[in-house]
């Protein structure tokens, strides 16, 4: 029987260091404390911003310094909370770093609202009194710029002050998932159990035995099907939330205030979902190609990730992970190279499993001194893939924070898939352009169309049921178990067509999925994938003045907004076109391994 280690047993080297950020826990406690000093300072700012240049430039000052300071600060909390869900100690830390981070955003609810009164003359002058301020010119324009949803002080604080209570239904919801919900083991054919965990789950339904699927599948949604009222709350609470902050902000919906926030028209959100629908044509015959190549009668919901060609999976360690990215993601310079060797060489990632560590995997946003990554890695090309991707994510953070200057260094969501995507999809060109065997061959082909399968049309599907969940809240319904499965069900006989066969289970799968407590997060997946796609490519054809262009892409944090900054890399998202592009590369790869 596999064994998931405890924290305390976990190797050394193969946990991240976060010393680099606080040398221990008494220094972030030191910093706590400081930090809690600072609402007073912060306050004082209070009616003094539309006074002088120097004021207002000095309160920008300040607020980087609070930046990097919360980032550090934050970020040290979340990854040690991360690292055992149960643990109290670090589940209090977090608290009191959300408390802390809530406390500070409050104290200085009122500079929105007072650059936002300013008169245009007076910022002119302001520049020309301080020419540092044009650091700072972006981010007075992107206050401004929403005008019409920005309120009083007043309102702006106590807005500010609701943020630790907004954030419950997520950390609640993650606490079940991660920390209480516990799982019986599933015996294979042989006779041996296997632990099943939220991190297990994907992994042991990549098995080659069709029965064991189908336990491993039942075994999970038969125990989630005891909770889901309780997560369906979570969800419902959620999205009161979201609606409290789009109405007080005088928005039409959660979903224009979501997007709003990062420049993003809603259009875009419904063109991803209108260009995959006219594409499921395409996922319907991958799913026919895969009932054929398994060779089974039926193809049922929990074959979706057992590899086509068995024979060809392969174990893959994590150093030979390692290794492999380097090799594939050397077209993009020496400088990147060094830069992936120091996070592999130095600690930045947290690498395997251990008990109660959070599911999944993430690039932390903290990037002072460096980022950090958070894995669940298993030893196999699917994990290989992931370390590919939270790498991508993590050096885009550092360049950005390299080379912009703290005010425009935080990328926004929109862009945050991009770099990550496109490692993947190098790394993907890298071993088809060195696989000859026509096994092996599917078997990397089948994965890539997995990929597709995965990023765009999963999350387009998951962005339609967050559509309507938004739409169903803002209508006055509560979002019920109920109402959620049966919705989900639907969804999914949408977009995997009439050769897939539909397990019950399967409209519980809403209820294990993060990314819903993200405020429509999940359609930049998407959108990312596909711009991804298009960027590779161009790297892979053009070269290096492709690669100069990324490079300006990855440096250029949020210094203008995200459509501008994807068109410096030659993707225009504002159209469908990568989607359908990206769609168009995906029916061709069912084409070729139809044709194997």
């Amino acid at each position: 029987m596999e064994k998931v280690l405890k924290r305390s047993e976990v190797k050394k080297e193969n946990t991240w260091d976060l010393t680099h950020v606080f040398e221990s826990d008494e220094k972030w406690k030191e910093e706590y404390d400081a930090l809690n000093k600072l609402p007073e300072i912060i306050s004082g700012f209070k009616g003094e911003l539309q006074k002088s240049a120097n004021n207002l430039l000095k309160y920008f000052k300040l607020q980087d310094e609070l930046s990097v300071r919360l980032s550090k600060f934050y970020g040290y909390a979340s990854c040690k909370g991360d690292e055992d869900t149960a643990n109290t100690f670090y589940q209090d830390m977090r608290g009191k770093a959300m408390g802390t981070y809530a406390a500070i955003s409050s104290a200085g609810a009122f500079a929105i609202p007072e650059i936002m009164n300013i008169p245009e003359e007076t910022l002119d002058e302001f520049y020309k009194a301080e020419p540092e301020l044009e650091t700072y010119r972006r981010s007075i324009y992107l206050i401004r710029r929403r005008a019409a949803h920005i309120l009083s002080p007043e309102c702006e604080t106590l807005l500010a002050s609701a943020a630790e209570m907004a954030d419950a239904p997520d950390n609640i919801g993650s606490t079940l998932r991660n920390a209480e919900l516990k799982f019986s083991n599933v015996t294979d054919a042989d006779g041996v159990s296997h632990p099943l965990t939220n991190g297990s789950f994907v992994p042991l339904l990549e098995s080659t035995d069709q029965k064991f699927r189908e336990k491993v599948f039942n075994a999970y949604y038969d125990r989630i099907a005891e909770y889901k009222n309780t997560i369906a709350s979570t969800l419902n609470a959620q999205f009161k939330q979201l609606i409290f902050y789009s109405n007080a902000r005088k928005y039409s919906s959660t979903l224009e205030a979501s997007l709003d926030s990062h420049e993003i028209p809603t259009e875009v959100y419904h063109n991803l979902i209108e260009a995959v629908h006219s594409n499921l044509d395409k996922m319907y015959r991958y799913v026919a190609l895969r009932k054929k190549l398994l060779g089974v009668p039926e193809v049922h919901i929990y074959d979706v990730y057992t590899p086509i060609v068995a024979d060809a999976a392969e174990t893959i360690t994590y150093d030979q992970a390692k290794e492999t990215i380097i090799e594939a993601l050397g077209i993009l310079g020496d400088d990147y190279i060094e830069l992936l060797k120091e996070g592999f060489n130095n600690r930045w990632i947290d690498v395997y499993e251990n008990e109660g560590k959070r599911s999944g995997a993430y690039s932390s946003g903290n990037s002072f001194p460096h980022p950090y990554v958070l894995l669940n890695h298993k030893d196999n090309l699917d994990s290989m893939f992931t370390l590919a991707h939270e790498m991508g994510h993590a050096l885009h953070s550092y360049h950005s924070c390299k080379y912009q200057p703290v005010s425009t260094s935080d990328y926004v969501i929109f862009v945050a898939e991009v770099a990550s995507t496109c490692n993947e999809v190098l790394l993907m060109k890298y071993l088809l352009a060195r696989t000859s065997d026509k096994k092996q061959r599917a078997y990397l082909i089948n994965h890539f169309l997995d990929q597709f399968k995965g990023t765009i049309f999963r999350q387009a599907m998951f962005a339609e049921f967050e559509l309507f969940m938004g739409e169903m809240a803002e209508k006055g319904e509560t979002l019920t178990a109920d109402m959620l499965s049966e919705k989900y069900y639907e969804l999914n006989k949408l977009y995997f067509g009439p050769d897939m066969v539909l397990d019950k289970g399967i409209a519980l799968e809403w209820a294990r999925i993060p990314h819903f407590f993200y405020n429509y997060y999940v359609f930049q997946y998407a959108t990312g994938f596909s711009a991804a796609v298009a960027i590779a490519n161009r790297i892979l054809t053009e070269g290096e003045e492709a690669v100069k262009d990324y490079k300006k892409f990855l440096s250029g944090g949020c210094s203008t907004d995200p459509i501008s900054l994807l068109k410096i890399s030659g993707v225009d998202m504002s159209t469908p076109k990568p989607v359908n592009d990206a769609l168009k590369l995906f029916g061709e790869l069912v084409e070729e391994l139809e044709a194997e």
